[in-house]
Formats: C-alpha cells, structure tokens, sequence
C-alpha cells in the first residue's frame, strides 16, 4: 500500500512540477507582460504555485536560487518537448475536426506517448533535483502537503457521480 502511495505522491509532484515548467514554457513564448508584484509573484518560474511552496515551505533565500536555476538550466531540454506535444495535438485535431484515418491517429497517439513517456521521466528527475534542495524538515512538509491533496483528490473521485449507462 505505501508503495502505491509514494507512486502516486511522486505521480501527483510530476505534474505539479510539470504544470510550472508548462507555464514557465507558455511565458516564455507569449509577449512580455507588464511585471507582476505582490505576494506568488517572487519566485518568476511558476506563477502562484512556486509562491506557494515558496512562503508555505519557508525557502530560504539560497535555496530559492538553486532551484530557480534548475528550473533554468532544464528549460532547454523541456521546450522541444512541450512543443513536440503541441504539435501532435493540432495534426489529432484536424483528424477530430475533419476526415478520420484510425492509422494515422494511432500512429500520432503512439508518438505523443512516447514524448509523455520522455515529459514523465524528466518531470520526475527535475522534481527530484528541487527535492533534494530542500531540507528533511521541508521535505517532510511537502509530502505532508501532497498526502493532504491526494486525499482531496481521492474524495473527489468518490463523489464524482457515475457515468451515464451506455445504449
């Protein structure tokens, strides 16, 4: 039972991670904006939810720098990967919207697991490099943290209401 927990704690901190390295890759492609101030904004990589951890874990201030330069030094091999996603997702688009060929959405669908397979793989090992930043009291929060909102998930899921029987 641990062992699926630590899987879906890992799973849930991907795509946390994940999530940040997307909008940090969305905004370094959208036109400047003018600068954010106020509170979510100090961190500059991931919006509101590197603010989060930030104030929530109590970054210090070396600490903030290591894993901003993570950030920055993983950027490079994340952006051809995100763009490859996109990409694939408007080629299975025109087969949604126009004439579809199954041979050629199974073809684009086996590409696009592959690079979630690769996203996946880099996702965990840049959280785990931002893990590792962190202290053992810090690391226990997070996971404390991240307990907290997989039972939040879990409660949710067995609140959804059924799926509509099929005809």
């Amino acid at each position: 039972m641990k062992s699926i927990r630590f899987r879906l704690l890992i799973a849930a901190a991907a795509v946390l991670l994940g999530t940040a390295i997307a909008k940090s890759q969305t905004a370094a492609d959208a036109p400047p904006s003018p600068p954010m101030h106020g509170p979510g904004h100090e961190f500059g990589m991931g919006g509101h939810r590197m603010g989060f951890w930030t104030r929530s874990l109590n970054l210090s201030d070396d600490q903030k720098t290591q894993m901003k330069a993570i950030m920055q030094k993983e950027h490079p091999a994340m952006k051809p990967l995100f763009q490859q996603s996109r990409q694939i997702e408007q080629q299975l688009r025109q087969y949604a919207e126009g004439t579809y060929d199954e041979a050629k959405v199974r073809t684009l669908a086996a590409q696009k697991a592959q690079v979630e397979v690769e996203l996946t793989v880099q996702r965990t090992r840049i959280h785990n490099e931002l893990f590792q930043v962190l202290t053992a009291d810090q690391q226990a929060k997070m996971k404390e943290f991240e307990a907290r909102r997989e039972a939040r998930m879990q409660k949710h899921m067995q609140e959804a209401p059924p799926a509509p029987p099929e005809q």
